[in-house]
């Protein structure tokens, strides 16, 4: 049967406890345009011990979880961070002809069928091992047209062009201080004053009380100040899909992957600590690629496309499942926005 007539994959998406390994499994499942199931993972005490101990099996998870795994066996597995991974395996053991996608490292490639890795964590010369620009994210035109429309009325008394920044803060590797926040303020309020425009700002569970009140004081008007509060809408979306450029921070490889796939000019904006050896390298790429300057750098005249990392990762599972021509897709069946 040639790949333009056979039936899409029956297809498990293995979605856990954590929405940024869920977000980057369910845009693969949706750059490939199939069916597919999403089967919860609830992990128990033993979730904490190695893969290398767990190995192929379900010893991690909730009864619950263990329970839900039946019959008939899915023909592709998607499945994101560490802790899926022995799981993956188990279904591996099952259904020998699947295929097994891991999305982020996992600890080792064996029993997996192709692990999918940012190039800029440098593993993939390894056999099995696909490596992407960035991180796969849930960011098209229609979510970012549709997310900008809901937004529309909070703008409409502000001047183009709107220019979001998407603050994120500190991490494990590096600070965002207050007083980076006030040199970030400075950096946008001037790209906002030279181009006529105004600033609509987006803040973060990272950012801070201390920081995130810094910049409410410094950045100028006219803006959109949208401060993160964890139960409290979000505007990240909208921000995204409204803003004619994007300021991003250096701290996140998903907020950088989502600005860049939004196809608009990205600035980015680096603390006094710098960014990890690892988004370093993630940032010299996208640079390179033109997708990615320096805040102070000249408004750019144009962008290349914008950054796809889950269509590149669909393409690789159509061609090891289909063959180089593909299949022709069936509608998706699970939607949700993406996150910061």
């Amino acid at each position: 049967m040639d790949g333009a007539s056979r039936r899409p994959p029956l297809t498990w998406l293995l979605a856990d406890d954590r929405p940024g390994n869920v977000n980057q499994a369910l845009a693969v499942a949706e750059a490939l345009g199939w069916p597919f199931t999403v089967k919860s993972i609830a992990y128990g005490a033993l979730a904490r011990l190695p893969n290398a101990l767990l190995g192929a099996s379900l010893l991690g998870l909730g009864a619950a979880s263990r329970d839900a795994l039946v019959p008939p066996w899915p023909e592709l597995v998607i499945a994101a961070g560490r802790r899926t991974a022995p799981v993956a395996r188990w279904l591996k053991r099952r259904q020998p002809a699947a295929l097994v996608v891991q999305l982020m490292w996992p600890g080792s490639a064996r029993g997996l069928d192709l692990v999918v890795v940012p190039a800029h964590d440098e593993r993939a010369e390894q056999a099995g091992v696909l490596g992407i620009a960035g991180t796969p994210h849930r960011i098209t035109a229609q979510r970012l047209a549709e997310a900008a429309r809901a937004l529309a009325p909070r703008l409409q008394d502000l001047p183009r062009p709107y220019i979001a920044c998407l603050v994120g803060g500190s991490t494990r590797h590096t600070r965002f201080t207050r007083g980076d926040a006030l040199e970030l303020a400075r950096q946008a309020n001037t790209l906002a004053r030279g181009q006529g425009g105004s600033l609509l700002v987006t803040t973060s569970r990272r950012t801070g009380e201390v920081c995130a009140a810094a910049l409410a004081r410094a950045i100028a008007r006219p803006r959109l100040l949208h401060e993160f509060a964890p139960a409290g809408e979000s505007l990240y979306l909208g921000v995204l899909g409204a803003a004619d450029a994007i300021i991003v921070t250096a701290d996140s490889a998903s907020m950088c992957a989502e600005a860049c796939g939004s196809g608009k000019p990205v600035f980015l904006f680096r603390p006094a600590a710098g960014a990890s050896a690892r988004l370093a390298r993630l940032h010299r790429a996208l640079a390179q690629a033109g997708h990615l300057r320096p805040l102070g750098a000249p408004w750019p005249e144009r962008c290349p496309p914008p950054v796809n990392p889950a269509a590149s990762i669909a393409a690789a599972i159509r061609e090891r499942l289909l063959g180089p021509i593909g299949a022709a897709p069936a509608a998706a069946v699970a939607s949700a926005p993406p996150t910061a």
